[in-house]
């Protein structure tokens, strides 16, 4: 009778009010039954480190009402109860955690391993820009000082043309002149002759003249 208001104080409380867990020791495995005794039917065998959920503790029957983790609802003995899990349950637990960890910290490594070689990559890259920088300025300093001295020359060439233009006047004028000169010698010459020629005619009038008169001058004596 007691255990039937116990049974059905159990269905009148919410399920969460016994939300509990419990594992099945490590020894063996242990009958899950209809009820709360050895008279009740077994429903199925529970292995060791199986998790269940505690819904009713009978302490006058010393069993526990359970939900495995399928659903199944079933009656097992309080004493193959633990309130944690069992050492094989832990030691798998913490094997997988393990694992887990030390996959992580694989996955960690080789994305150090990449990080180190982007960075490695990333710094030989910086120094081959900065090699090219440097190529680049030297090459640029050299044009610079080409164009100077391509201005330079440039600038020689303009003075040269300039003097050039300037000598070439020199010599048109020095032509000229002595274009101007020649002619200008010519006509003296030109005059020279006309004199001579004039003063020759001339003596050539007055001398027989001269000699005319002397003789006559002869001949009265």
């Amino acid at each position: 009778m007691k255990s039937r208001i116990i049974l059905l104080a159990a269905l009148l409380l919410p399920v969460s009010a016994f939300a509990e867990s419990a594992w099945v020791t490590d020894q063996f495995e242990i009958t899950l039954r209809s009820g709360p005794s050895t008279s009740n039917a077994i429903q199925l065998m529970v292995g060791s480190g199986t998790r269940l959920e505690v819904l009713e503790r009978d302490a006058d029957s010393g069993y526990t009402r359970v939900r495995t983790q399928g659903g199944t609802e079933g009656w097992v003995l309080t004493r193959y109860l633990m309130n944690e899990a069992s050492a094989r349950e832990q030691l798998e637990t913490l094997t997988g955690q393990l694992t887990n960890a030390n996959s992580r910290g694989s996955s960690l490594d080789s994305q150090l391993r990449a990080i180190r070689s982007e960075h490695n990559t990333a710094n030989r890259k910086i120094e081959e820009l900065e090699r090219d920088k440097a190529a680049v300025e030297t090459e640029l300093a050299e044009i610079r000082r080409t164009a100077a001295n391509v201005l330079s020359i440039n600038e020689q060439n303009k003075s040269l043309r300039d003097e050039l233009t300037a000598a070439q006047i020199r010599a048109d004028t020095l032509e000229q002149e002595n274009r101007a000169l020649a002619s200008q010698t010519k006509r003296y010459w030109f005059m020279a002759g006309a004199l001579v020629l004039l003063v020759g005619i001339l003596l050539g009038i007055w001398l027989p003249r001269v000699r005319w008169q002397r003789r006559s001058r002869y001949d009265r004596f």
